[in-house]
């Protein structure tokens, strides 16, 4: 099966080789000329015999929906659309209809793997009609891991379904890492625990809180031991608020995950408003001390409290 893939950034060019090994024919389009296979999209689809299949694996957002608007003046009635980045589920139906109304067919996919997926496969989740995604199917089966397919693929639901199945895999991503990392930092504080790294390592294998995130984990603290080399920023890409905002909507209590993206918004902090307010509140109601800007602690009259 021929594929024109756009975007060739670290997930794009991993599947663009594991759909190659698996024997199909990929035409990859890049702006950057150093990794692209041809110079422009409209030259990735001219190298493509239809009806033609295009992967679109760019950032979520206007990146995406500006390829995807090119690609349906640029495709033909009976050509579909893939578009396997992040995008966010209520973009799929604008989506779908913009190819649609040109006769062109619309798939949104979910991939989770990372930059370990060209060895070990991707997870895919995807939203569409029945043909389309049988259609695509060659090309499903060559990125998912080996092994029964309904271990790493699904068939989700119509449109959107893909990306709405993604986003709430991100979200709960977001509550399996935390609470790893909350572990990790309890182990750090016991003086008891005198092998950090050994204990979480000694978890990868038999206990009921095994997984590939933990392997991860282990093989992090065995790279930079006690995280030395790196600060505890840490960003978000979406998916996690993406998720918050389902669960409101839907009424679901999702606490974990709500906790979770509320600590990564912490970690960008150099001080917390709120916890100054609520440390100057506890100084005027009750007269506790509280700690000033130089770090000394100080009482209701501003001198150190007595004792």
């Amino acid at each position: 099966m021929q594929l024109g893939l756009v975007g060739l950034g670290k997930m794009g060019a991993n599947m663009r080789t594991r759909i190659a090994q698996a024997g199909h024919e990929v035409v990859g389009y890049d702006p950057r000329p150093d990794v692209t296979d041809v110079p422009t999209l409209a030259a990735m689809v001219g190298r493509l015999d239809g009806p033609r299949a295009v992967w679109v694996m760019v950032p979520s957002g206007d990146p995406t929906r500006t390829t995807i608007a090119q690609l349906a003046d640029l495709l033909e009635p009976g050509d579909i659309v893939v578009d396997g980045g992040n995008s966010r589920y209520t973009d799929d139906m604008p989506n779908a209809k913009l190819l649609g109304d040109n006769g062109i067919g619309y798939i949104d996919c979910g991939v989770s793997g990372g930059v370990w997926g060209l060895d070990n496969g991707y997870g895919l989740m995807v939203g569409g009609s029945d043909d389309d995604v049988a259609r695509l199917m060659p090309v499903f089966d060559a990125l998912r891991p080996p092994g029964e397919r309904a271990d790493g693929f699904v068939h989700a639901g119509p449109v959107g379904a893909g990306h709405y199945a993604k986003m709430v895999h991100n979200g709960v991503e977001y509550g399996l890492m935390h609470a790893y990392g909350e572990g990790y930092e309890l182990l750090c504080a016991e003086p008891l625990i005198t092998d950090v790294e050994g204990t979480l390592r000694a978890w990868t294998q038999g206990t009921v809180v095994r997984s590939w995130l933990l392997d991860l984990l282990v093989r992090a603290l065995q790279e930079d031991p006690g995280f030395t080399e790196i600060s505890d920023y840490t960003t978000d890409s979406g998916e996690g608020r993406w998720t918050v905002e389902e669960a409101i909507r839907h009424s679901v209590p999702a606490n974990v995950i709500s906790a979770a993206l509320f600590a990564r918004f912490a970690s960008r902090q150099d001080g917390s408003p709120a916890l100054k307010a609520v440390s100057a509140l506890r100084n005027q109601f009750g007269g506790h001390a509280v700690t000033n800007s130089e770090g000394r602690s100080v009482g209701e009259s501003g001198a150190p409290p007595a004792g």
